[in-house]
C-alpha cells in the first residue's frame, strides 16, 4: 500500500512539472505522444499495480499528449486556464470527497456554495432571492433554465409536467436565433421540446438576432438570446427582445456561456445591462472565470420554477430548501462552487474586472495586427471573440492548419457566413504580452 504523503507529493510534482511545460512549451501534443497513448491499452490487471506506478504511466504517457489549454497560448473553443486558488481549492474539495447535494451530507460545501451563489448573484446585479445552481457546463445550465421556463409555463396553465409529463400537454413555442448555440438546441431536443420545432429568427452581420423579426409572442413562449455569439462575440438586442417578450407574457432565457461576464467589467457590462430583466441565465465558470472543469452556473429569477423542476424527497433524505440538488439536475455531485467561491474571493471585484479587459484588450488588438498580411476581420470585436479571413477559403485553411502545426499556440476554424474563418477566443488569466507577440508572430509568419 503507497504511502499517502508521499503519493501525494508525487502528485504535486508532476502537476507542477507539467504547468510549467505547458506555459514554456509546445501548446500542441506531438505525433509521437498521441501515438504513444497506445501504452495505455492494456488488460485488465489481475493482482492490480501501485499507486505510484500507475500514476507515473498517467504522467509518463498522458501529460505528453495533452493540449496546453493551462497556458497562455491556447486560444480554442473559449477554454479558460484555471487560477491557482481554484486549482488549490479543487485538489482540497476533492480529498474531502463530500457529496455536496444536500446539506445535511456536507454543512462544509453546502456553506461555501451558498455564499458562491450569493456572490454571483451580487457580480451580475441580479435580485437576491434568485437561484442558483452549480452544474456542469453551459449545456447542463442552458437545460436547467429552459426546464425552468418549461414548468413555469405549464404550471400556469395548470398542468403539471413534473407528474403528468408531456404527453398531452399544451404546446410550448421556443423562439431562437439563427445563430443558436449548439447546447441550447440539445438541450431543447432533451427537454422534449423539439429541436425541428423551433422557430428560428434571422441575424444581422455580427450574428445578433433581429428584433423586428420577431414572431408572434404569447405566454406559452420561450426566447431565447445570447449574450457572447461563439463567433463574433456580439450580444443579441436583449432590450427589444425583452420588451417584447413582456408584452407578450412570454419567458426570456440567456445562453451566456462567456458573454455574461461582462457584469464583472464596469468597461463592459453595458453590453449587458438589458439582460438583467431576463427570467433564468445559463454561463459557465471554465471559461471567462477560468476555473476547473467543468463548471456552469444557472440562474433563474424564479426559484419555485427551478425547485418544481428538480426537487425531489425520500424520507431518509433530510432535505432543506437550500439543498444544492433541489436547483441542479444531479443528486450525487461534487461541489463544483467552491471553486467559483475561491475564484471570486482571490480575485476581488478589481481582479474579475481586469480579468475580462485584459483578454477583451488582446481580442481587439489582433486585427490591426495582421492587417497588413493578407487577414481581414469580419465582424466587430465587442468582447473576447475574434475571427479571421484571408482572401480565399484555401488560403484561410492553410494558414489555420500552419498556426496549429507550429505549436507556438491553438486556435480552431469555423464557418461564417458561408466563408471559412479562424476563430480565436482569448479567456485564459494566463495569457502575457509575451504570449500575445508570440501569437501574433506565429500568425505572420503563416501568412508569409
Amino acid at each position: 500500500m503507497a504511502n499517502l504523503n508521499d503519493l501525494l507529493a508525487r502528485a504535486q510534482k508532476y502537476a507542477t512539472d507539467y504547468l510549467e511545460q505547458a506555459q514554456k512549451g509546445s501548446v500542441v501534443p506531438s505525433t509521437d505522444a498521441v501515438t504513444a497513448l497506445a501504452g495505455f491499452e492494456e488488460a485488465v490487471p489481475d493482482t492490480g499495480f501501485s499507486a505510484e506506478d500507475t500514476l507515473d504511466l498517467m504522467h509518463r504517457l498522458g501529460s505528453p499528449a495533452t493540449f496546453a489549454t493551462t497556458g497562455g497560448r491556447y486560444f480554442g473553443f473559449v477554454t479558460g486556464g484555471t487560477l491557482p486558488g481554484t486549482l488549490a481549492a479543487n485538489w482540497l474539495s476533492t480529498a474531502w470527497d463530500n457529496n455536496s447535494a444536500l446539506q445535511a451530507q456536507s454543512p462544509a460545501t453546502s456553506a461555501i456554495e451558498s455564499v458562491a451563489s450569493r456572490w454571483i448573484v451580487d457580480l451580475f446585479g441580479l435580485p437576491s432571492d434568485c437561484a442558483v445552481g452549480f452544474v456542469t457546463g453551459a449545456t447542463a445550465a442552458n437545460l436547467s433554465g429552459l426546464a425552468a421556463a418549461r414548468s413555469h409555463i405549464l404550471n400556469r396553465m395548470n398542468w403539471d409536467v413534473e407528474a403528468r409529463g408531456l404527453f398531452g400537454a399544451p404546446e410550448i413555442k421556443v423562439v431562437v436565433s439563427d445563430e443558436v448555440h449548439v447546447s441550447v438546441l440539445k438541450a431543447i431536443s432533451i427537454l422534449g421540446l423539439g429541436r425541428e420545432r423551433i422557430v428560428r429568427v434571422p441575424t444581422d452581420d455580427q450574428g445578433r438576432m433581429r428584433a423586428d423579426s420577431l414572431p408572434e409572442l404569447n405566454p406559452s413562449t420561450i426566447v431565447c438570446i445570447q449574450a457572447g455569439n461563439v463567433n463574433t462575440g456580439s450580444f443579441d438586442p436583449a432590450n427589444e427582445v425583452i420588451r417584447a417578450a413582456r408584452k407578450a407574457g412570454a419567458w426570456v432565457h440567456v445562453d451566456g456561456a462567456f458573454g455574461l461576464w461582462a457584469f464583472v467589467s464596469p468597461q463592459y457590462q453595458e453590453l449587458v445591462r438589458a439582460f438583467l430583466e431576463a427570467d433564468s441565465f445559463a454561463t459557465d465558470g471554465h471559461k471567462m472565470l477560468n476555473v476547473p472543469y467543468d463548471s456552469g452556473i444557472v440562474i433563474v429569477r424564479n426559484r419555485e420554477s427551478l425547485t418544481r423542476s428538480f426537487s425531489a424527497t425520500a424520507a431518509y433524505l433530510k432535505n432543506s430548501a437550500s439543498d444544492m440538488s433541489n436547483f441542479t439536475p444531479e443528486f450525487s455531485r461534487r461541489a463544483r462552487g467552491i471553486e467559483i467561491w475561491a475564484a471570486i474571493r482571490t480575485l476581488g471585484r478589481v481582479g474579475l474586472a481586469r480579468l475580462v479587459e485584459r483578454n477583451c484588450d488582446f481580442a481587439k488588438r489582433i486585427p490591426a495586427e495582421v492587417a497588413h498580411h493578407g487577414l481581414s476581420t469580419p465582424h466587430n470585436v465587442v468582447f473576447n471573440q475574434v475571427m479571421l479571413v484571408a482572401k480565399t477559403d484555401e488560403e484561410t485553411d492553410r494558414i489555420l492548419r500552419a498556426v496549429q502545426n507550429s505549436g507556438v499556440c491553438w486556435f480552431g476554424g469555423t464557418v461564417w457566413h458561408g466563408k471559412h474563418a479562424m476563430r480565436i477566443s482569448f479567456s485564459s488569466w494566463n495569457t502575457s504580452e509575451d504570449d500575445f507577440a508570440s501569437t501574433i508572430r506565429a500568425i505572420r509568419l503563416a501568412c508569409s
